[in-house]
């Protein structure tokens, strides 16, 4: 199985669409208060730029798109940027792909300037939260003020300068 990374593209938006609001579906993130419902999913490719501070990576297998992974500003922050839906298909995840794909978009995160990335997600999504562990994160007791996301009941903060 040939695997790739690649910048998100007008031609993706569909099918990551789909793949957020399904995994979302899966792990109870639904309606407002939760990433799957946020505008830009329905075209993400309009939402991520480099010019912007901001990226959006598609995980593909064997061309098809399985997942992809974000980072944009934090609520306009030009330090602190915010890791942003890290969704998998099933059959991408237990393989390492979404380490591979996280530290690809945190590497930009670094590159852009940002100090500091934040996130939030739900505590049932525990193999997640073992993987922002392993990348470095730190959990926070609540949210950072102007998170959007108040579904969410796991906060989570890394800093570039730590490993």
């Amino acid at each position: 199985m040939e695997y790739r990374i690649v910048g998100i593209a007008s031609e993706h938006d569909n099918d990551i669409c789909y793949i957020i609001k399904n995994v979302g579906v899966e792990f109870g993130a639904v309606g407002e208060g939760f990433g799957p419902s946020d505008d830009e999913v329905l075209e993400m490719s309009k939402h991520y730029n480099p010019a912007f501070k901001s990226k959006y990576l598609i995980l593909l297998l064997d061309g098809r798109v399985v997942g992809g992974c974000g980072l944009a500003p934090f609520n306009g922050s030009d330090t602190v940027c915010e890791l942003r839906k890290l969704f998998l298909l099933p059959e991408a995840r237990g393989r390492g792909f979404g380490k591979t794909i996280a530290e690809k978009v945190l590497k930009y995160g670094k590159e852009f300037g940002y100090t500091q990335c934040y996130l939030d997600t739900l505590s049932s999504m525990k193999s997640a939260i073992n993987l922002y562990e392993t990348l470095g994160f730190r959990r926070l007791l609540k949210p950072l003020d102007g998170s959007e996301h108040n579904g969410c009941d796991v906060w989570m903060l890394k800093k570039f300068t730590e490993a």
